[in-house]
């Protein structure tokens, strides 16, 4: 049990972590624009062989995708961030 919640850390970790800059590259696309979209879906396919290349069944998900909206959200303020300086 506890090497599925290190596997499920160390997947979501690099989930958001791979999110981080299209979160970043999406904070300067006009919002629902074909980049915004992009931005947001082209990391899907990546995230998807990681998890399953992990093992890790669809009950996961939920947590993956959480991670994946935290790098989409984090990359998006550090852009607005580096834009207000």
């Amino acid at each position: 049990m506890d090497k599925l919640i290190l596997l499920l850390a160390a997947v979501t970790i690099l989930t958001l972590i791979i999110n981080l800059p299209f979160g970043y590259f999406r904070g300067n696309a006009c919002k629902f624009s074909a980049k915004w979209f992009l931005y947001i879906h082209l990391p899907i396919p990546a995230i998807f062989i990681i998890r399953t290349f992990a093992g890790l069944g669809f009950k996961t998900i939920p947590i993956i995708i959480a991670g994946a909206i935290i790098g989409q959200i984090v990359g998006g303020r550090l852009y607005m961030a580096r834009q207000n300086n």
